[in-house]
Parts: C-alpha cells; structure tokens; sequence
C-alpha cells in the first residue's frame, strides 16, 4: 500500500486514492464537498493539549513527535484505523498544516509504516 501526505489545501489527483483528513478540526475555508474526504479521522489525532504546546512553542519538534508517538501507543482507536486503510491500495492522509514534514502526518506515517509490515 502507499500512503503519501498533503495538505487540505492542494488539488484532489486521481492517485490520491482513499482520502483521510487527520485533523481534528475542520480545517477553514474548506467545504465538506469540495474536501472528497473519504475519512475523517479525528480520534487518532494528537490531544488539543500536546498540539497547542507544540505551538505555542512550550515543547520543540522531537518532544511533539515523542508526546505524540505516546498517545498513538494507547489510542484505542488507531487499530480500527489501520484495519480501514489496510483495505485501499493507495491512501492519502490530509492535514491543514503548513510545514507537512514537521507535523503530525509525518509522525502518524511513521508509526503506520511499524504496524503495517
């Protein structure tokens, strides 16, 4: 399976496949239709509490990544979640944010890419 990352915000591609927006809200200006979200996958997000710290600057980068990396080990959702998109051949996970390689889509693929060999 691929799973690729992007933003909300860029063109729907016909390789994007199975669409996951995994943020907790709804990001702005962004219509549920024109989203052609396939999932909202808001309970495998990082708590309000870990995300607000990352921006407001009271924790760096690696202490998110670890902070999130542990909720994820105990997310009692993230098995259903891997079950959904280990059925698509291609799966691209959505999020609002502006700096993709330091959020929490690269955290989340990386723990994907464990549990899924």
């Amino acid at each position: 399976m691929q799973i690729q990352l992007k933003r909300i915000y860029d063109p729907v591609a016909p390789d994007d496949g199975f669409r996951v927006l995994a943020d907790r809200l709804w990001p702005r200006g962004v219509s549920k239709d024109s989203a052609h979200i396939d999932l909202w996958a808001k309970d495998i997000t990082p708590t309000a509490q870990l995300r607000q710290s990352f921006h407001s600057g009271q924790c760096s980068w690696q202490q998110f990544a670890d902070g999130y990396r542990a909720e994820l080990s105990t997310n009692s959702h993230l098995d259903a979640f891997v079950e959904e998109i280990s059925k698509q051949p291609a799966v691209t996970l959505l999020s609002s944010v502006k700096d993709i390689n330091h959020s929490h889509l690269t955290v989340l693929l990386d723990v994907l890419n464990g549990v899924m060999r």
